[in-house]
């Protein structure tokens, strides 16, 4: 059995505040997408957070960044924040509504880089702790293919929707998952250990073939063992095609908006997507600019994904989640 790199899960209730956490298999790292009520997560998984996506500054979607500022405060910590237009006049107004004359007093300095993004351009300004969260002078980019944040395991892509003001749906694709052969190792007498981190790490790098890997030995004191990279990757490891995860939230349905939501999604592994109402409402959904549960199970079939999670329930529904969930997998099951 393969073990996912990505497991993903809403931070609340699908009537609570949109949010969806992501977290690293064998890695203390994590990324959020939107950042409303936070309360749910401990501090030991904030702790965890490198980025945050954020696809509008509505209050749902934004609230939860004082108290991720709060926990991550007085650590050496970077974060990095991506939003739509008009993102960094919105956080450089949640920061500038504190006091920061007592930063200085911190052994550990947070930073954080922030990001927005409009269409083809990126716009980058640094907040750093020490200077009271003083922005750096704006950096602009070029965006291709979408891709807003790449690592050399993954990438994050963003497309903008119409919520009446832009909103971003995002995708997270694995380059291509690695798959460790406990038969292979078996048959080499390699042991299971940290060491396979960095292996993994140099094939996601696409390091050179004869890059030299060091295996310690499988007793105390036996001597490790030096092999290249490829002949450890022909003998312990398989590389099939890498997980994907879309998340989208707050969004009309239109043709335009669902083309740009079936193409970000296609063939998603899990597809986070926001269904506010039932489609007998789809005139109170297309005027309060949110998508039906029937649009949201309409538009997972036709990106053809594997698993859909809805959310972002309205409270007119509350205790009637299982008819939003039907009509949903009703659409995504049995085309019209």
């Amino acid at each position: 059995m393969v073990r996912p790199s990505f497991i993903a899960r809403l931070v609340n209730s699908p009537y609570g505040d949109p949010g969806a956490l992501v977290s690293f298999a064998f890695r203390k790292h994590a990324i959020l997408f939107d950042l409303g009520d936070l309360s749910t997560l401990a501090p030991a998984e904030l702790l965890k957070i490198g980025q945050a996506f954020v696809t509008h500054t509505h209050v749902d979607h934004f609230i939860g960044f004082d108290h991720l500022l709060r926990v991550l405060l007085g650590r050496d910590k970077r974060l990095e924040l991506y939003g739509p237009p008009g993102f960094l006049s919105n956080l450089k107004g949640k920061l500038a509504a504190y006091t920061w004359n007592l930063v200085q007093n911190y052994t550990a300095a947070l930073v954080i880089e922030a990001s927005e993004i409009d269409d083809c351009r990126q716009t980058r300004q640094i907040f750093d702790c020490r200077t009271g969260f003083a922005p750096s002078v704006p950096q602009k980019d070029d965006i291709e293919d979408h891709i807003i944040h790449r690592e050399p395991t993954y990438d994050v892509r963003a497309v903008a929707l119409d919520h009446r003001t832009p909103c971003l749906a995002f995708s997270l694709q694995e380059r291509f998952h690695v798959n460790i052969l406990k038969t292979g190792l078996d048959q080499m007498g390699l042991p299971v250990g940290p060491w396979l981190a960095r292996f993994k790490e140099l094939l996601y790098r696409q390091a050179d073939p004869a890059t030299e890997v060091l295996v310690p030995g499988v007793r105390p004191g036996e001597k490790k063992r030096h092999f290249t990279l490829d002949a450890l990757r022909h003998r312990i490891a398989r590389t099939t095609r890498g997980q994907k995860i879309a998340y989208v939230a707050d969004a009309v349905y239109s043709a335009d908006n669902a083309e740009r939501i079936i193409t970000l999604a296609r063939q998603a592994d899990h597809l986070f997507i926001e269904a506010a109402f039932l489609h007998n409402e789809q005139d109170v959904a297309r005027a309060k600019y949110h998508l039906t549960a029937h649009q949201a199970g309409q538009l997972a079939r036709r990106a053809d994904v594997a698993q859909m999670t809805l959310f972002h329930f309205s409270p007119r529904h509350a205790g009637q989640a299982h008819l939003l969930e039907a009509e949903a997998r009703r659409a995504f099951q049995y085309p019209l």
